[in-house]
């Protein structure tokens, strides 16, 4: 299995123990725990330069990535533009705001930078097939990276999954299991499934990889602001891959001294499924599985995400918080961003411009802050929601 010079293997987040990237391709053997890639940094000699000074996409960042770029499974994923947002500074009464726009990815969204990386591990691992349960765009990304490596693809979705995310995984070749319900139900018809089958897991926090591919998303945030690192960053959570990752992103470069500070780190959810706010709220260190999970947003509608803890300690580590507000006010920041920016955030995504605004009310912002919005996905993948919510305003 080829990896890079510094990967020294995976590390379970629960029990500590070490695995040989080899013989550990999902879960802990041990104790079931989450597995996080590890790497010998005292062996990096790296500079700002070198350490994006070569490749393409998120590639550019080797050194700091489990595989080479020779072996990747890759559609030119990465390098997303960091979008200046000038009105929703003045509106927040904030320094500068930023919108890290995902959208721009292959499939639409950044599910690609972590599947690339879980693609590129299934096939040196030998898989033939990989599976996942997913609320959609993460679906769509897996089959599309499955074919690029010649693989086969099954993806078990809740019947609520966008038509789009649905008509695209058949588009790619994936073999397509629509349950009726929720994520959690999808998320049962996939653990019945892989009990028949020998299927390689590419489901959040099962491999080990795609909080390691979404990390590049903070590493591509530094540079594009100069090496300044931003004040806040403000994340639509569900599972919370993409946070986990990049808050480790924001940990390695301070180890390796290319930074000095790390970023606050900010979940935003939505009322209607809001565990990880809850948790945080009360103190504690893992969230409750809320009851009735009830919102618009279902990207973000995860009501037991398996990685709480991880998620909670990025929060308290990094000085951040979580917030959670209305899907109206969701759908209304969508339409701002849309009209004051001219970006288009797609409805769960804008749950971290809603969420932005609220902190600001609440002075969570400092007037000369740099505050960074993830943009998870593009507009266009459920436009027809904004438009209709627009509409129900009688514009």
């Amino acid at each position: 299995m080829e990896t890079t010079a510094a990967f020294a293997g995976l590390v379970c987040t629960d029990c500590g123990e070490r695995f040989d990237a080899e013989t550990a391709p999902g879960r802990c053997p041990d104790c079931d725990g989450i597995l996080d890639p590890d790497y010998d940094y005292e062996t990096l000699e790296l500079t700002r330069e070198t350490l994006s000074g070569g490749g393409s996409g998120l590639w550019r960042y080797e050194p700091l990535l489990p595989f080479p770029e020779s072996v990747a499974v890759t559609i030119d994923e990465g390098s997303t533009p960091l979008v200046e947002a000038p009105a929703l500074a003045e509106e927040m009464g904030v320094g500068a705001v930023y919108i890290k726009d995902e959208g721009r990815n292959t499939t639409g969204t950044f599910k690609d930078r972590g599947q690339a990386l879980a693609v590129t591990a299934a096939r040196l691992h030998g898989a033939t097939d990989v599976a996942l349960a997913t609320a959609g765009n993460a679906g769509q990304a897996a089959s599309a990276y499955a074919a690029r490596a010649g693989l086969d693809s099954h993806v078990f979705v809740p019947s609520r999954a966008s038509f789009v995310n649905k008509a695209m995984i058949n588009v790619h070749g994936g073999d397509m299991t629509v349950v009726e319900g929720r994520i959690d139900d999808a998320g049962a018809a996939y653990e019945a499934a892989m009990a028949d089958e020998e299927w390689h897991s590419v489901k959040t926090f099962v491999t080990p990889y795609r909080h390691e591919g979404k990390k590049t998303m903070l590493y591509e945030t530094v540079e594009q602001l100069d090496w300044s690192v931003p004040d806040h960053v403000v994340y639509p959570t569900g599972g919370g891959v993409g946070l986990v990752g990049m808050h480790k992103a924001a940990t390695e470069l301070r180890k390796l001294g290319l930074t000095d500070e790390l970023p606050a780190m900010w979940a935003a959810q939505s009322e209607g499924c809001a565990p990880i706010v809850e948790a945080f709220e009360a103190g504690r260190d893992r969230h409750e599985p809320w009851e009735v999970p009830d919102t618009i947003c279902g990207g973000i509608e995860i009501p037991d995400p398996g990685a709480s803890p991880l998620i909670l300690e990025a929060l308290r580590t990094s000085d951040g918080g979580a917030v959670a507000t209305s899907d109206d006010a969701i759908l209304d920041a969508a339409l701002t961003v849309a009209k004051q920016e001219g970006v288009e955030m797609g409805v769960t995504c804008s749950a971290a411009a809603s969420g932005a605004m609220a902190l600001a009310d609440r002075d969570a912002f400092g007037p000369d802050d740099t505050v960074v919005l993830l943009n998870t996905g593009a507009g266009s993948k459920d436009a027809d929601v904004i438009r209709s919510h627009l509409m129900s305003k009688g514009i």
